[in-house]
Formats: C-alpha cells, sequence, structure tokens
C-alpha cells in the first residue's frame, strides 16, 4: 500500500516526502476532528464508575 502511495504521489524525492507528511497529517486530522468525536458517544467510557471506599 505504502509503495503504491509513493509511486503515485508527482515529484522528486523531497516533494514526495512533504506530501506523504502532509498526507499523514491529513488523516490524523480526519480522524481527531470527525471519526473519533462521531464514535465517542457510542463508547462505553462515559459510564464509568470509581469506588470511592478504597
Amino acid at each position: 500500500m505504502y509503495r503504491w502511495i509513493w509511486r503515485h504521489l508527482p515529484g522528486g524525492t523531497a516533494s514526495r516526502a512533504a506530501l506523504s507528511l502532509l498526507l499523514v497529517l491529513a488523516a490524523c486530522a480526519l480522524l481527531l476532528f470527525v471519526v473519533f468525536p462521531a464514535v465517542e458517544p457510542h463508547l462505553p467510557f462515559s459510564s464509568v464508575t470509581v469506588d470511592p471506599g478504597r
């Protein structure tokens, strides 16, 4: 998969490295701002209780 992405990016090695870094940052931003907030209400972590007696 990474080889396929690298082959299809335009330019030389430096521009390919910059574009691949941009792709990674875009994927992280998509996960942080779209995917994780959409999935968060479906996770059971909001109903965690801590036993104060311990």
